[in-house]
């Protein structure tokens, strides 16, 4: 861990002024707060590794959870370096690193933020899994954990299994015990990458996916399952479960509507629920956040959650980042580096 940085004299940032299209409305510019000297109770942060994530595009565009006031820094997930400290700061020393401050973006070179404001984040953990730690890890460690009283043995089924928040179901499912039924729109291409993540049963997600998952369950029924697509991948995850079993969505990747049986609302008393991680964390109770990032951090570490990166880019290559978040091929995260790395 290096302590002597280069600060940026002016340091930039990926910023819109209005909503719309990322390769029309975001500029890298000059962010003039992010200069100045911290106060008394305030340190600088250099961003170290930052995340590119659909979710990111969404609120750029206008269309994805609570909107920023305009101009706003984009980017929602990264960490970086304590590099300056103001007066009376004990909370951190220089090279510590923190997670940078979601609401203000973290798209940026630099912030000034209140020392108390800032989560300390481990530095034996590699950046780039520290950087993608804070949003669709604790996710699906919540979606296992907030919604069935889930023991070893036990199935759930989920759909869009290759996606970041299901690999990461895969991984923490497999962690605990628990048995994964994955369906997949192409089965021949990611079967063997989810079957070595730990997943039990891949399947096609189309209209023979019931018959073909439910025989590989010897005999049980998901009391879980998780859906992220909608229209009829969800009615088959519905159809799949078992008594007071609970389906919860949390994802609308096709914008299909979700429609449900009806037989299993009567018969079976299947629930049906919603989760936002974002809504979750303004309304826990105190230290019940940190001790899911402590989980996280956990798995990190021993190796049992390890997060796909496809490729990383300088800051200052923003565009071509986003370009290769958006094509074709990839695997894994996309992630931006900055002066803190």
């Amino acid at each position: 861990m290096t302590t002597n940085y280069t600060i940026p004299t002016t340091p930039n940032a990926v910023r819109y002024h209005a909503t719309g299209k990322p390769d029309e409305v975001l500029k890298y510019e000059a962010v003039s707060d992010d200069a100045r000297e911290p106060a008394a109770g305030e340190v600088l942060v250099l961003m170290e590794t930052a995340v590119i994530h659909p979710s990111d595009l969404g609120m750029i565009g206008g269309t994805y959870g609570r909107l920023r006031a305009l101009p706003a820094v984009a980017g929602r997930e990264g960490v970086g370096r304590v590099a300056k400290l103001g007066a009376d700061v004990t909370k951190f020393k220089i090279g510590d690193r923190v997670r940078m401050p979601e609401d203000a973006g973290v798209w940026r070179e630099a912030i000034v933020a209140r020392a108390d404001d800032l989560m300390s984040v481990p530095a034996d953990l590699p950046a780039e899994q520290a950087a993608m730690a804070f949003i669709n890890p604790p996710t699906a460690w919540l979606l296992l954990h907030e919604f069935a009283d889930l023991k070893p043995g036990d199935w759930i089924i989920q759909n869009a299994s290759n996606s970041a928040v299901g690999e990461c179901v895969i991984q923490l499912a497999h962690a605990l015990g628990l048995r994964t039924a994955c369906l997949v729109r192409s089965p021949e291409k990611h079967e063997a990458k989810l079957r070595a993540m730990g997943a039990d049963v891949v399947v096609a997600d189309d209209d023979k996916a019931l018959k073909a998952v439910m025989p590989q369950l010897g005999g049980a029924a998901p009391r879980l399952a998780l859906n992220s697509i909608g229209g009829m991948s969800a009615i088959t995850l519905t159809r799949s479960l078992g008594q007071d079993g609970q389906l919860v969505t949390f994802g609308g990747m096709t914008g299909d509507a979700i429609r449900f049986p009806t037989r299993e609302f009567i018969f079976k008393n299947v629930a049906l629920r919603g989760f936002w991680m974002d809504r979750w964390a303004r309304s826990a109770k105190p230290g019940a956040l940190q001790a899911v990032f402590d989980a996280v951090y956990a798995r990190l570490r021993d190796g049992s959650l390890k997060m796909a990166v496809d490729s990383v880019y300088p800051i200052n290559q923003y565009a071509e980042a986003l370009a290769r978040a958006g094509g074709y091929g990839r695997n894994g995260k996309v992630l931006l580096r900055g002066p803190g790395a």
